[in-house]
Protein backbone atom coordinates (compact mmCIF):
# COMPACT_ATOMS: atom_id res chain seq x y z
CA UNK A 1 0.00 0.00 0.00
CA UNK A 2 1.40 3.52 -1.14
CA UNK A 3 1.12 6.14 1.73
CA UNK A 4 1.12 9.90 1.54
CA UNK A 5 4.65 10.22 3.19
CA UNK A 6 5.76 7.20 0.51
CA UNK A 7 4.42 9.63 -2.43
CA UNK A 8 6.99 12.31 -1.19
CA UNK A 9 9.60 10.15 -1.41
CA UNK A 10 12.46 11.96 -3.41
CA UNK A 11 13.12 8.68 -5.12
CA UNK A 12 10.02 8.91 -6.93
CA UNK A 13 10.16 12.72 -7.69
CA UNK A 14 13.75 12.64 -9.03
CA UNK A 15 13.18 15.34 -11.59
CA UNK A 16 10.87 18.20 -9.14
CA UNK A 17 12.99 20.39 -7.28
CA UNK A 18 11.28 20.45 -3.96
CA UNK A 19 13.20 21.18 -0.87
CA UNK A 20 13.04 17.51 1.36
CA UNK A 21 14.81 18.68 4.50
CA UNK A 22 13.11 15.82 6.44
CA UNK A 23 15.43 12.55 6.55
CA UNK A 24 14.71 9.28 7.52
CA UNK A 25 18.35 7.75 9.68
CA UNK A 26 16.92 4.17 9.38
CA UNK A 27 16.81 3.97 5.07
CA UNK A 28 17.79 7.49 4.18
CA UNK A 29 14.50 8.61 2.47
CA UNK A 30 13.61 12.39 2.34
CA UNK A 31 10.54 14.09 2.79
CA UNK A 32 8.83 17.61 2.44
CA UNK A 33 6.58 17.59 5.24
CA UNK A 34 7.83 16.54 9.37
CA UNK A 35 4.46 14.79 9.95
CA UNK A 36 5.26 12.44 6.37
CA UNK A 37 8.50 11.47 8.03
CA UNK A 38 6.84 10.21 11.26
CA UNK A 39 4.17 8.28 9.71
CA UNK A 40 7.75 7.16 7.45
CA UNK A 41 9.07 6.01 10.90
CA UNK A 42 6.73 3.95 12.25
CA UNK A 43 6.96 1.87 9.27
CA UNK A 44 10.17 0.71 10.36
CA UNK A 45 8.98 0.52 14.02
CA UNK A 46 5.51 -1.61 13.52
CA UNK A 47 3.80 1.20 15.66
CA UNK A 48 0.41 1.49 14.40
CA UNK A 49 -1.31 4.83 16.12
CA UNK A 50 -4.06 4.80 13.80
CA UNK A 51 -7.11 3.10 14.54
CA UNK A 52 -10.56 2.21 12.54
CA UNK A 53 -13.36 2.93 14.80
CA UNK A 54 -15.49 0.76 12.48
CA UNK A 55 -13.72 -2.28 13.28
CA UNK A 56 -10.50 -1.24 14.98
CA UNK A 57 -7.46 -2.14 12.66
CA UNK A 58 -4.90 -0.15 12.98
CA UNK A 59 -2.33 2.11 10.77
CA UNK A 60 1.10 3.58 10.96
CA UNK A 61 -0.15 6.48 8.97
CA UNK A 62 -3.12 8.77 8.65
CA UNK A 63 -2.94 8.04 4.62
CA UNK A 64 -3.40 4.58 5.16
CA UNK A 65 -6.09 4.77 7.79
CA UNK A 66 -8.32 7.41 4.88
CA UNK A 67 -7.88 4.77 2.20
CA UNK A 68 -8.34 1.59 4.53
CA UNK A 69 -11.89 3.69 5.83
CA UNK A 70 -12.93 2.81 1.81
CA UNK A 71 -13.43 -0.98 2.60
CA UNK A 72 -16.50 0.14 4.88
CA UNK A 73 -18.29 2.52 2.18
CA UNK A 74 -19.47 1.51 -1.35
CA UNK A 75 -16.77 3.88 -3.39
CA UNK A 76 -15.12 1.05 -5.09
CA UNK A 77 -17.64 -2.42 -4.67
CA UNK A 78 -17.10 -4.66 -6.68
CA UNK A 79 -20.40 -6.00 -8.43
CA UNK A 80 -20.00 -9.75 -8.87
CA UNK A 81 -19.17 -9.95 -4.90
CA UNK A 82 -19.77 -6.90 -3.15
CA UNK A 83 -16.33 -5.99 -1.52
CA UNK A 84 -14.95 -2.81 -0.95
CA UNK A 85 -12.20 -1.83 -2.07
CA UNK A 86 -9.29 0.76 -0.49
CA UNK A 87 -8.55 2.32 -4.19
CA UNK A 88 -10.15 2.02 -7.99
CA UNK A 89 -7.29 0.41 -9.24
CA UNK A 90 -7.29 -2.45 -6.27
CA UNK A 91 -10.91 -2.81 -7.55
CA UNK A 92 -9.89 -3.26 -11.00
CA UNK A 93 -6.99 -5.67 -10.21
CA UNK A 94 -9.68 -7.53 -7.65
CA UNK A 95 -12.13 -7.89 -11.02
CA UNK A 96 -9.37 -10.01 -12.51
CA UNK A 97 -10.56 -12.61 -9.52
CA UNK A 98 -13.49 -13.14 -11.32
CA UNK A 99 -12.20 -13.33 -15.02
CA UNK A 100 -9.39 -15.35 -13.99
CA UNK A 101 -6.66 -13.03 -15.65
CA UNK A 102 -3.34 -13.63 -14.12
CA UNK A 103 -0.97 -12.01 -16.61
CA UNK A 104 1.93 -11.52 -14.18
CA UNK A 105 4.51 -14.90 -14.69
CA UNK A 106 7.64 -15.67 -12.76
CA UNK A 107 10.78 -16.15 -14.77
CA UNK A 108 12.20 -18.49 -12.32
CA UNK A 109 9.58 -21.09 -11.88
CA UNK A 110 7.07 -20.32 -14.33
CA UNK A 111 4.04 -19.17 -11.17
CA UNK A 112 1.42 -16.74 -12.34
CA UNK A 113 0.17 -13.92 -10.48
CA UNK A 114 -3.48 -11.73 -11.43
CA UNK A 115 -0.93 -8.80 -9.21
CA UNK A 116 2.55 -7.43 -10.17
CA UNK A 117 2.94 -6.81 -6.37
CA UNK A 118 2.04 -10.51 -5.70
CA UNK A 119 4.60 -11.39 -8.12
CA UNK A 120 7.32 -9.40 -6.75
CA UNK A 121 6.99 -10.48 -2.79
CA UNK A 122 6.88 -14.33 -4.61
CA UNK A 123 10.61 -13.23 -6.31
CA UNK A 124 11.65 -13.09 -2.81
CA UNK A 125 10.91 -17.09 -2.16
CA UNK A 126 13.63 -17.19 -4.93
CA UNK A 127 16.11 -14.77 -3.84
CA UNK A 128 15.06 -14.81 0.17
CA UNK A 129 15.50 -11.52 0.68
CA UNK A 130 13.66 -9.94 3.53
CA UNK A 131 14.02 -6.65 3.72
CA UNK A 132 11.97 -6.04 6.61
CA UNK A 133 13.27 -6.06 10.20
CA UNK A 134 12.43 -6.12 13.56
CA UNK A 135 13.93 -3.60 15.58
CA UNK A 136 13.97 -5.71 18.81
CA UNK A 137 15.16 -9.23 17.78
CA UNK A 138 16.63 -8.88 14.92
CA UNK A 139 14.04 -11.51 12.95
CA UNK A 140 13.24 -10.39 9.28
CA UNK A 141 10.62 -10.98 6.76
CA UNK A 142 9.75 -10.82 3.18
CA UNK A 143 6.59 -8.40 3.60
CA UNK A 144 5.75 -5.43 5.62
CA UNK A 145 2.56 -7.04 6.42
CA UNK A 146 4.53 -9.68 8.52
CA UNK A 147 6.34 -7.28 10.20
CA UNK A 148 3.35 -5.44 11.28
CA UNK A 149 2.26 -8.49 12.68
CA UNK A 150 5.63 -9.81 14.58
CA UNK A 151 5.48 -6.62 16.05
CA UNK A 152 2.53 -7.81 18.44
CA UNK A 153 4.66 -10.67 19.75
CA UNK A 154 6.83 -7.80 21.55
CA UNK A 155 3.69 -5.44 22.24
CA UNK A 156 1.13 -7.80 23.33
CA UNK A 157 -1.50 -5.83 20.79
CA UNK A 158 -4.19 -8.29 20.34
CA UNK A 159 -6.29 -6.06 17.94
CA UNK A 160 -8.75 -8.50 16.76
CA UNK A 161 -11.78 -9.82 19.35
CA UNK A 162 -13.98 -12.16 19.34
CA UNK A 163 -17.33 -10.51 19.97
CA UNK A 164 -18.99 -13.56 21.71
CA UNK A 165 -16.26 -15.10 24.15
CA UNK A 166 -14.10 -11.56 24.33
CA UNK A 167 -11.03 -13.24 23.22
CA UNK A 168 -8.53 -11.55 21.52
CA UNK A 169 -5.87 -12.15 18.93
CA UNK A 170 -3.12 -10.51 17.04
CA UNK A 171 -4.02 -11.99 13.62
CA UNK A 172 -7.14 -11.81 11.45
CA UNK A 173 -7.28 -14.86 10.23
CA UNK A 174 -6.85 -16.69 13.75
CA UNK A 175 -9.94 -15.08 15.02
CA UNK A 176 -11.85 -16.45 11.25
CA UNK A 177 -10.56 -19.45 12.57
CA UNK A 178 -12.07 -18.98 16.36
CA UNK A 179 -15.77 -17.80 15.10
CA UNK A 180 -15.99 -21.08 13.50
CA UNK A 181 -16.38 -22.47 17.33
CA UNK A 182 -18.87 -20.69 17.70
CA UNK A 183 -21.08 -20.76 14.26
CA UNK A 184 -20.31 -24.47 13.87
CA UNK A 185 -18.97 -23.55 10.21
CA UNK A 186 -16.85 -26.44 8.61
CA UNK A 187 -16.83 -24.79 5.16
CA UNK A 188 -13.41 -27.42 4.19
CA UNK A 189 -15.08 -30.80 3.12
CA UNK A 190 -13.36 -34.18 1.94
CA UNK A 191 -13.33 -35.13 -1.35
CA UNK A 192 -12.57 -38.59 -0.34
CA UNK A 193 -14.94 -38.97 2.80
CA UNK A 194 -17.58 -36.99 4.83
CA UNK A 195 -15.42 -35.29 6.92
CA UNK A 196 -15.48 -31.88 6.76
CA UNK A 197 -13.21 -29.09 9.12
CA UNK A 198 -13.22 -25.43 10.05
CA UNK A 199 -9.72 -24.35 8.49
CA UNK A 200 -7.45 -25.48 5.37
CA UNK A 201 -4.91 -26.78 7.36
CA UNK A 202 -7.15 -29.30 9.09
CA UNK A 203 -8.37 -30.54 5.44
CA UNK A 204 -4.77 -31.15 4.31
CA UNK A 205 -3.79 -32.70 7.81
CA UNK A 206 -6.82 -35.02 7.17
CA UNK A 207 -6.10 -36.26 3.05
CA UNK A 208 -2.35 -36.83 4.49
CA UNK A 209 -2.92 -38.92 7.50
CA UNK A 210 -6.21 -40.66 6.59
CA UNK A 211 -6.02 -40.92 2.59
CA UNK A 212 -2.02 -40.39 1.65
CA UNK A 213 0.07 -43.83 2.16
CA UNK A 214 3.03 -41.13 1.66
CA UNK A 215 5.46 -41.62 4.30
CA UNK A 216 8.32 -39.60 3.59
CA UNK A 217 9.81 -39.36 7.18
CA UNK A 218 12.36 -42.18 8.11
CA UNK A 219 13.95 -43.50 11.58
CA UNK A 220 17.55 -42.86 11.09
CA UNK A 221 17.88 -45.54 13.83
CA UNK A 222 15.63 -48.54 12.58
CA UNK A 223 14.23 -47.24 8.95
CA UNK A 224 10.74 -47.05 10.00
CA UNK A 225 8.71 -44.18 7.71
CA UNK A 226 6.50 -41.37 8.66
CA UNK A 227 3.60 -39.27 7.20
CA UNK A 228 4.32 -36.30 9.58
CA UNK A 229 7.85 -34.95 11.10
CA UNK A 230 6.02 -34.89 14.51
CA UNK A 231 4.93 -38.82 14.51
CA UNK A 232 9.06 -39.73 13.58
CA UNK A 233 10.27 -37.12 16.35
CA UNK A 234 8.08 -39.25 18.71
CA UNK A 235 9.61 -41.97 17.54
CA UNK A 236 12.74 -41.43 17.89
CA UNK A 237 12.53 -40.86 21.13
CA UNK A 238 11.51 -44.62 21.70
CA UNK A 239 15.46 -45.32 20.63
CA UNK A 240 17.08 -42.73 22.40
CA UNK A 241 14.97 -42.46 25.61
CA UNK A 242 14.42 -38.88 25.54
CA UNK A 243 11.76 -37.17 27.29
CA UNK A 244 11.97 -33.60 26.43
CA UNK A 245 8.30 -32.64 28.54
CA UNK A 246 9.22 -31.89 32.29
CA UNK A 247 6.46 -31.41 34.98
CA UNK A 248 6.74 -27.60 36.59
CA UNK A 249 4.99 -29.42 39.60
CA UNK A 250 7.27 -32.50 40.20
CA UNK A 251 10.38 -34.37 39.06
CA UNK A 252 8.43 -36.43 36.35
CA UNK A 253 9.37 -36.20 32.32
CA UNK A 254 7.56 -37.31 29.52
CA UNK A 255 7.86 -38.22 25.88
CA UNK A 256 4.95 -36.68 24.34
CA UNK A 257 2.74 -33.46 25.04
CA UNK A 258 -0.24 -35.72 25.97
CA UNK A 259 1.43 -37.72 28.54
CA UNK A 260 1.93 -34.12 30.23
CA UNK A 261 -1.15 -32.73 29.73
CA UNK A 262 -2.96 -36.17 31.20
CA UNK A 263 -0.21 -35.79 33.82
CA UNK A 264 -0.85 -32.35 35.02
CA UNK A 265 -4.63 -32.79 34.92
CA UNK A 266 -4.58 -36.10 37.31
CA UNK A 267 -1.83 -35.31 39.44
CA UNK A 268 -2.03 -31.30 40.11
CA UNK A 269 -5.68 -30.74 38.73
CA UNK A 270 -3.69 -28.30 36.70
CA UNK A 271 -5.71 -27.53 32.95
CA UNK A 272 -9.53 -28.30 31.75
CA UNK A 273 -11.30 -31.26 31.25
CA UNK A 274 -12.95 -32.30 28.41
CA UNK A 275 -16.49 -33.60 29.23
CA UNK A 276 -18.87 -35.08 27.40
CA UNK A 277 -22.77 -33.53 27.79
CA UNK A 278 -24.14 -37.02 27.26
CA UNK A 279 -22.20 -39.75 29.75
CA UNK A 280 -20.17 -37.06 31.64
CA UNK A 281 -16.78 -39.26 30.66
CA UNK A 282 -13.59 -36.77 30.53
CA UNK A 283 -10.78 -36.35 28.01
CA UNK A 284 -7.73 -34.96 28.31
CA UNK A 285 -7.81 -33.87 24.49
CA UNK A 286 -10.67 -31.67 22.98
CA UNK A 287 -9.81 -34.12 19.50
CA UNK A 288 -10.65 -37.34 21.68
CA UNK A 289 -13.67 -35.85 23.36
CA UNK A 290 -14.80 -35.21 19.22
CA UNK A 291 -14.39 -38.71 18.21
CA UNK A 292 -16.15 -40.41 21.73
CA UNK A 293 -18.85 -37.98 20.53
CA UNK A 294 -19.71 -39.47 16.79
CA UNK A 295 -20.05 -42.53 18.72
CA UNK A 296 -23.44 -41.41 20.82
CA UNK A 297 -24.37 -39.71 17.59
CA UNK A 298 -23.61 -42.40 15.51
CA UNK A 299 -21.32 -40.46 13.28
CA UNK A 300 -18.67 -42.39 11.04
CA UNK A 301 -17.57 -39.96 8.51
CA UNK A 302 -14.40 -42.49 7.49
CA UNK A 303 -15.36 -44.74 4.59
CA UNK A 304 -13.34 -47.68 3.48
CA UNK A 305 -12.39 -47.47 -0.50
CA UNK A 306 -12.58 -51.82 -0.91
CA UNK A 307 -16.08 -51.92 0.34
CA UNK A 308 -19.04 -49.96 1.85
CA UNK A 309 -18.07 -50.18 5.70
CA UNK A 310 -18.10 -46.91 7.93
CA UNK A 311 -16.21 -45.98 11.04
CA UNK A 312 -15.97 -43.11 13.55
CA UNK A 313 -12.20 -43.01 13.49
CA UNK A 314 -9.38 -43.02 11.27
CA UNK A 315 -7.47 -45.30 13.29
CA UNK A 316 -10.69 -47.85 12.60
CA UNK A 317 -10.62 -47.80 9.44
CA UNK A 318 -6.55 -48.38 8.46
CA UNK A 319 -7.35 -51.02 10.78
CA UNK A 320 -10.32 -52.13 8.87
CA UNK A 321 -8.25 -51.95 5.68
CA UNK A 322 -5.95 -54.60 6.30
CA UNK A 323 -8.49 -57.56 5.78
CA UNK A 324 -8.52 -56.10 2.06
CA UNK A 325 -4.49 -56.23 2.28
CA UNK A 326 -2.06 -59.11 2.39
CA UNK A 327 0.55 -57.07 3.97
CA UNK A 328 1.82 -58.06 7.26
CA UNK A 329 4.11 -55.50 8.98
CA UNK A 330 4.87 -57.78 11.90
CA UNK A 331 7.42 -60.43 12.19
CA UNK A 332 8.48 -62.93 14.95
CA UNK A 333 11.77 -63.37 15.53
CA UNK A 334 11.38 -66.20 17.08
CA UNK A 335 9.48 -68.26 14.58
CA UNK A 336 9.27 -66.05 11.31
CA UNK A 337 5.45 -65.84 11.37
CA UNK A 338 4.29 -62.45 9.62
CA UNK A 339 1.46 -60.31 11.92
CA UNK A 340 -1.07 -57.81 10.08
CA UNK A 341 -1.53 -56.21 13.60
CA UNK A 342 0.33 -54.86 16.73
CA UNK A 343 -2.87 -56.27 18.72
CA UNK A 344 -1.85 -59.58 17.74
CA UNK A 345 1.79 -59.50 18.27
CA UNK A 346 1.61 -59.91 22.47
CA UNK A 347 -0.60 -62.66 22.17
CA UNK A 348 1.61 -64.46 19.33
CA UNK A 349 4.77 -63.80 21.30
CA UNK A 350 3.82 -65.56 24.28
CA UNK A 351 2.44 -68.04 22.83
CA UNK A 352 5.52 -68.26 20.89
CA UNK A 353 7.86 -67.98 23.57
CA UNK A 354 5.69 -70.69 25.88
CA UNK A 355 6.26 -73.06 23.70
CA UNK A 356 9.62 -72.97 22.26
CA UNK A 357 10.98 -72.17 26.41
CA UNK A 358 11.82 -68.34 25.87
CA UNK A 359 9.55 -67.29 28.84
CA UNK A 360 12.64 -65.31 30.46
CA UNK A 361 12.51 -62.78 27.67
CA UNK A 362 8.40 -62.66 27.48
CA UNK A 363 8.25 -59.44 29.50
CA UNK A 364 11.17 -57.63 28.13
CA UNK A 365 10.17 -57.94 24.67
CA UNK A 366 6.21 -56.95 25.53
CA UNK A 367 7.84 -53.46 27.01
CA UNK A 368 9.77 -52.82 23.91
CA UNK A 369 6.48 -53.89 21.96
CA UNK A 370 4.80 -51.28 23.67
CA UNK A 371 7.10 -48.41 23.20
CA UNK A 372 6.68 -49.15 19.90
CA UNK A 373 4.97 -48.29 17.40
CA UNK A 374 5.73 -50.31 14.57
CA UNK A 375 8.22 -53.56 14.70
CA UNK A 376 8.07 -56.36 16.33
CA UNK A 377 11.72 -57.11 18.27
CA UNK A 378 13.43 -59.84 16.01
CA UNK A 379 14.83 -61.81 19.19
CA UNK A 380 16.46 -65.16 18.03
CA UNK A 381 17.37 -64.82 14.78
Amino acid sequence: MQTEADSNDITEHPHDDKSRPYVCTVCDKRFTRKAWLTDHRNRHTGENVYSCSQCEKHFSSRSSLYTHINTHTDKYKCIECGKCCERDKHLAIHRQCHSGEKPFECTVCSKRFSQSGNLNKHMRVHTGEKPYKCHVCDKAFSESGSLNTHMRVHTGEKPYKCHVCDKAYNRSGTLNDHMRLHTGDRPFNCSLCNDSFRHHRGLWGHKRNVHSNLKPYHCPYCGKLFKTNSKLKHHVCVHTGAKPYSCRHCSERFTTHYQIKTHLLKSHNEGTWSTCNICQKKFTLRGILKTHLRRHEGVKPYVCSECPKCFCTAFALKDHQLTHSDYKQFCCGLCGKNVKRKASVKRHFKRCSDKLGFKSVFDTVTKEINKTSGHLPTVGC
